[in-house]
């Protein structure tokens, strides 16, 4: 699961610009972390399943932070839709 996130070309890291790209419809599939907040990830989730965007939920935050290439956890990843 986490190496989509690794592989992705472009991706939108935290729950607010995963949020943001799947607003703007540049989100293909967003990954959310089992142990983030249910109140964090809850409008993303929503919003992803009105915009009919993919969710895969992942073991951990710190996981995914770090998959991500960040050193700090992350709520959510999004990977965006290459633009070549």
């Amino acid at each position: 699961m986490y190496e989509a996130v690794r592989a992705a070309r472009r991706r939108a890291v935290g729950t607010k610009q995963a949020l943001k790209a799947v607003s703007r419809g540049a989100a293909k599939a967003v990954y959310v972390a089992r142990d983030a907040e249910p109140h964090v990830v809850k409008g993303l989730i929503d919003l992803c399943n009105e915009k009919q965007v993919a969710v895969f939920e992942v073991d951990s935050m710190a996981d995914l932070g770090r998959t991500a290439g960040i050193k700090v956890g992350a709520a959510a990843v999004a990977i965006l839709h290459d633009t070549d």
